[in-house]
């Protein structure tokens, strides 16, 4: 027997047995405009950084803000759907103005930051979220309540810097922030799935969850390759 001679079967490669038809339909439609997304923040972020326009991002950051609270006051429906739909690329384009001031500022370390932070979050995205996918059903669920602890003791670390103003604990920071993030992307395409199999059918609002874990692990490793380089040419 050849054991070379093998071919494969790409149909199998992306079944998904465990998951039924309706929820893989609902998959569709939550990473449709999780794309979506993606487009508009990108546009929102060239935007801000060819334009100059919001430097500080306080009203853009209250009108993100806004944005997420009506969506979340607005009952999904048919009648309505196209009108969170517009919440959603509202709220995406607001998101992408606020990314403006740091990517400037990795433009003015190296420029080559931006691509590489953004190929390693979507490579990081795909790998958390296709295990989640292809994981046992709620296999993974039981990561939000270590998830939520680490986010609080996050907060509570910042809080402390913001008087202490340590470098080592701001790093820190940052690289537990990541792995948090991480976490967030295995559990929310986990917990997405299981409110999709009871019913939940809101794919605008799951797409957010998705997109603010996109988007957060971004910032998380723009921060951390911008640092580097900051190290770098100090030693030089």
């Amino acid at each position: 027997m050849n054991v070379f001679d093998r071919s494969i079967n790409f149909d199998a490669l992306f079944k998904f047995s465990h998951i039924s038809a309706s929820t893989q339909e609902h998959l569709k439609r939550v990473y449709g405009s999780f794309a979506i997304c993606m487009f508009v923040a990108a546009a929102g972020a060239y935007i801000n950084v060819v334009t100059h326009l919001f430097q500080f991002g306080l009203l853009t950051g209250l009108g993100a803000l806004g944005l997420m609270v009506w969506l979340t006051a607005t009952p999904h429906s048919r009648e309505t759907e196209q009108k969170r739909l517009g919440m959603l690329v509202g709220f995406a384009f607001l998101t992408g103005i606020n990314l403006g001031p740091l990517l400037q500022m990795c433009i003015s370390i190296n420029p080559s930051i931006i691509p590489t932070a953004f190929l390693g979050t979507a490579t990081i995205f795909a790998c958390f979220s296709l295990s989640a996918l292809y994981a046992r059903r709620r296999s993974y669920l039981y990561l939000g309540g270590f998830l939520l602890s680490g986010l609080t003791l996050l907060l509570l670390s910042t809080l402390i810097n913001a008087f202490v103003r340590s470098t080592w604990l701001f790093t820190a920071n940052l690289y537990v922030a990541l792995m948090v993030m991480c976490g967030f992307v295995l559990f929310d395409t986990q917990l997405i799935i299981e409110k999709a199999e009871s019913g939940d059918k809101d794919y605008i609002w799951h797409c957010v969850d998705l997109f603010l874990d996109f988007v957060n692990i971004f910032r998380e490793l723009l921060m951390i390759l911008g640092m580097s380089e900051n190290k770098k040419k100090e030693k030089k």
